[in-house]
Order: C-alpha cells, then structure tokens, then sequence
C-alpha cells in the first residue's frame, strides 16, 4: 500500500510541470492576485509583534520594549473595549441572525418569478445599493430620518405622531445599523444563491411535480437541499466575521450621542489606533483578538456545517 501511495505521488509530481505550462495563462492572471494578497495580507502579519511591545513609531517594532501581556491587562481593564465588545456581537449575531437568511429568501423568491422583464428589474433594483459607498449611504439614511425633513418623521407626523431623532437614539442605533446593512447588501448577496439554484437539476422538479408536490413543497424538498452545500459555506463565512462589523458603516452613522451602544471593535481600535489615544500596540492587540476569534468561529462552524450535512458541506 505504501509503494502504491509513492508511485501515486511520484506521477503527480510528473504531471505538475505539463498542467502548469497546458493552464500557464489562468496561471498568469491569478499572479496579480496571488502577489496582492502576499504584500497586503500575508506580509503585514510579522506587524502582529507589536501587540506584545510598546510601539513607539520612532524606535521602530525592533527597538520597542517587550511588555508581553501587559497591552491585554490593559486592554481588559477599559470599559470602554467591554462594552464595544458587546456591542459587536450582538450587531454579528443580529446580522447572522436577521441578514444573513434573507438573501436566501430573496433568491427562492426570484427563482419562482416568471416574468423575465420583472425579474431583471428587481434584481438591478436590488443590486445598486451595493455600489452606493457607505459616504452616500450614510448620507440617505441621514435625510431619511432627519427629525425635520426626513420623510420617515413627516409620515410619523401625518399620522398624528411626534417627530424623533432617531440616529442620535441609543436604543434605534443598532437597528439602523441592521437595516440599512440589509438594504444595501440584499441583492448582491442573493447572487451566490442565485447561482447556486440554477445549478439544481430540473429532473428534480419534473419528478416532485408529477409526485404532486406543489411549489413549497419543491422549493422545501428541492430546492434548498439543492443548495444546502451553498449555504453551508456562506454560513461559516458569515460566522467568521461575527466580530468584523462594517467599520465604514459605523463610522458614517455613529455619534457621540450613541457610543455606548455604537462603538465595535473596529472603531475602538480606529479610536485607540489613530483618531485619539495613539496606542499602536493596544490596537493591535483588540485586531489579534478578533482574528483568533474569527478563526475560531470558522472551525467550529465548519465542523457543525461538515456534521449536519454528513460530511457534504464545509470548506474542507
């Protein structure tokens, strides 16, 4: 058995040379790709170093101090980092929760459209949020809940309400964040499951339609079993970013009147980082944090995922 595994390896290792010149083209154009994410991802990580010193920029990461666990001690201490904690998972979990299912939806409910002009126009409809930047974005949930001029308060008021200021409301903050992130993430995320519907084989559907399955029955027993492998991946995804709320988004939407329920991680480590504090290496560490807990999530989601699904789904 062993001889057969080494032959085995021996004639892959021949076969290597004459895939790379017959696919050398494919090859070539993933190399932009490969050399951006060496440089930018990949490289970078040696900077992890500096959660474990204190970083002064003009002594550079070899000539600061090493303080060891001392940024962490420091790092627990802060209220502020409990409660950004907290907030971060509960917007992650409200994502995992609330968001990430309805693309799905959105996507069973456009399969089952059969008018093709229709269908085209909610789908672009639908997609350009996604291409609005968060600046413009941030800019239209601004004039939509204005306590003035915004059109949601002059409905409230028509219909014998009071005006609110909703964005500077602790208690709405993190709805708006939810909100606005499935609006503007709806319809480009549906693409994935779009895809993987399309992938489904019709057979499927002839059979359970001549067993008399009407259509929720063929979307339940066809469809979503069809893509289960599709969600699965997706999910462990989604699970790995619990931690990584859009900083882009927060940092439109915050203010200094609902920091107590608005301030993540990635705001934390852009105020400790850069805006005020200065404290490299305090940010730093939070980033490490939310890498092993982000790493942590994708394997136990992976594990759960490859389990459900009798080994089917997963990454690997």
């Amino acid at each position: 058995m062993k001889a057969v595994r080494q032959s085995a390896a021996i004639a892959a290792g021949k076969r290597r040379p004459r895939v790379l010149r017959k696919h050398l083209e494919i090859y070539l154009l993933f190399l932009p790709v490969a050399l951006w994410y060496l440089i930018f991802c990949y490289l970078p990580m040696g900077g992890i170093v500096i959660a474990f010193k204190d970083f002064k920029i003009l002594r550079g990461i070899a000539g600061s101090k090493w303080v060891g666990l001392d940024n962490y001690a420091y790092l627990f201490s802060l209220p502020s980092f409990r409660q950004a904690v907290q907030n971060t998972i509960i917007m992650g979990l409200q994502r995992l929760i609330f968001a990430f299912p309805l693309p799905i939806i959105f996507a069973l409910m456009l399969n089952e459209v059969t008018g093709l002009r229709f269908k085209k126009l909610v789908q672009t409809t639908s997609y350009l949020p996604h291409f609005i930047s968060w600046s413009v974005a941030g800019g239209l949930v601004y004039m939509l809940l204005s306590p003035n001029t915004g059109t949601i308060n002059n409905l409230i008021v028509l219909m014998g309400g009071s005006a609110r200021n909703y964005i500077g409301m602790s208690r709405y903050f993190q709805r708006i964040v939810l909100l606005s992130h499935i609006w503007k993430h709806l319809g480009w995320s549906s693409i994935v499951f779009l895809a993987a519907i399309t992938g489904v084989d019709e057979q499927l559907y002839d059979a359970a339609y001549i067993d008399g399955a009407g259509r929720w029955k063929r979307i339940w027993h066809v469809t979503l079993p069809g893509i289960r492998n599709t969600i699965a991946v997706m999910l462990i995804l989604e699970s790995g970013n619990i931690l990584s709320v859009s900083f882009n988004q927060i940092y439109i939407l915050i203010n200094d009147a609902v920091l107590d329920t608005g301030e993540t991680l990635d705001y934390f480590v852009y105020r400790m980082g850069l805006s005020s504090a200065n404290n490299f290496s305090v940010a730093t560490a939070v980033s490490l944090i939310k890498s092993i807990v982000g790493l942590g999530m994708i394997l136990g989601t992976n594990l759960a995922a490859r389990k459900l699904t009798d080994g089917e789904g997963g990454i690997w």
